[in-house]
């Protein structure tokens, strides 16, 4: 069994559908009944395998009330400077006590600013809300605990899944070159990195004909 779908409750369909492809997700579906009764859009998060839906008649949740989905990523200061590049506010935090698992504390009391001072993986969060005030996570994953690897061949995906990676990639590198105030004459190991990071933290390994 795999998760497929999460359920989004939205007050205004159309400015939620403007945020979600600011963000980069994917629109796989907008379909409305005729008669306007219905609508229901699906959005897939860039290398996701599993989508959110929302519209008009899908959901008797009040907007705005899903508190945390979480986006797990592989470098938490790359990922908020790309959203932040698209005028999305994220702050970003740790667990103040040392400890992990401080992104799912109901209340922010336990927070420090920034994100884990040694990176361990699953210590470093990020936060952001759409217009209807849905909250999602980041967290930082890095190193999978054991029992959570679940790697996928890349056999018969490969140009989709590269293609979605290059995407990410080009966008953080954009913010990369302002904050550096010119152009990044190393952009290709940059690429590299950042692809490598992005298709290690997603579960995938390439794979040959023999392996």
């Amino acid at each position: 069994m795999r998760l497929e779908v999460l359920v989004l409750p939205v007050s205004d369909v159309d400015r939620a559908k403007r945020f979600y492809e600011k963000l980069g997700f994917r629109l796989d579906v907008d379909y409305a009944a005729p008669d306007g009764s219905y609508r229901i859009l699906q959005f897939t998060p860039p290398g996701s395998g599993a989508s959110i839906i929302f519209g008009k008649g899908v959901t008797s949740a009040q907007p705005g009330s899903i508190d945390r989905l979480l986006l797990a990523v592989n470098d938490i200061q790359a990922a908020r400077a790309e959203l932040v590049s698209k005028g999305v506010e994220v702050e970003v935090f740790h667990d103040a006590d040392g400890g992990l698992g401080g992104g799912f504390h109901s209340g922010t009391e336990g927070r420090a600013p920034g994100p884990d001072p040694q990176r361990r993986s699953y210590g470093s969060y990020a936060s952001f809300r759409d217009p209807d005030g849905n909250v999602w996570l980041l967290q930082e994953i890095t190193e999978r605990l054991a029992g959570r690897t679940a790697p996928e061949l890349l056999d018969g995906k490969l140009t989709g899944v590269l293609l979605e990676t290059l995407k990410s990639a080009a966008a953080a590198h954009g913010v990369h070159e302002k904050e550096l105030g010119r152009p990044d004459p190393d952009w290709p190991e940059w690429y590299a990195e950042h692809m490598t990071r992005t298709l290690g933290g997603a579960g995938y390994h390439l794979t040959g004909p023999s392996a």
